[in-house]
């Protein structure tokens, strides 16, 4: 069962949706007890940081995702801010992030000859920087959906799993251990959303 944490601030529906079509078994909860059972964790999130993290303070979310995620070692998969939320901070607001990767966020800045828009909005490609079972089958040309102003910044560059060009290369997805991140939106990302998805349901 995947457990898909529901802090009122994530794309909740597509991502129960595209599971159902990889034929996985899913619930959305914000409640530490269901939390406390959970096999595996998605954590998405659309919005701001420093409300996102007020959610998560204010449903009593923190305390049981820190035991899964850090104690039990549990498979987390943050989505957008859900990704960026498993950082220390953010350049968006002021709150503590849940640190549970060694990393920080930061805003795009670009020039304005660059002509680069902020936030990124549209498919990308990825380009893996080392070997995970989350990438498996799904080839050289990989594209995701992004829709973000925000990226992470890993201390340990070992913590990279793909980075991304836009204005300059930036960390698309991390993976220390059992914590996974993803800066795009694989529920919307047809094709290699799904298979990235059935990744993690199967392989971790």
């Amino acid at each position: 069962m995947i457990t898909i944490i529901n802090y009122h601030m994530g794309n909740l529906g597509s991502i129960i949706n595209m599971l159902k079509r990889i034929g996985a078994s899913s619930t959305i909860t914000s409640d530490p007890a269901e939390i406390e059972a959970a096999e595996k964790i998605i954590f998405p999130g659309v919005g701001h940081f420093d409300k996102a993290m007020h959610n998560l303070t204010h449903l009593g979310l923190v305390d049981v995702l820190r035991k899964k995620v850090l104690e039990d070692r549990v498979p987390v998969l943050g989505i957008c801010l859900g990704m960026q939320l498993l950082c220390k901070n953010s350049e968006e607001g002021s709150r503590d992030g849940l640190g549970f990767v060694d990393a920080y966020v930061k805003r795009f800045y670009f020039t304005e000859e660059n002509g680069l828009k902020i936030p990124q909005m549209g498919w990308n490609l990825i380009k893996p920087e080392k070997a995970s079972p989350l990438l498996e089958n799904n080839g050289k040309d990989a594209r995701f959906y992004f829709v973000h102003s925000y990226h992470a910044v890993c201390n340990n560059p070992q913590d990279v799993l793909t980075s991304t060009y836009h204005g300059y290369r930036f960390t698309s997805s991390f993976e220390c251990d059992n914590i996974i991140g993803v800066q795009f939106h694989p529920e919307k990302s047809h094709r290699f959303g799904m298979q990235l998805l059935k990744n993690f349901v199967e392989n971790y």
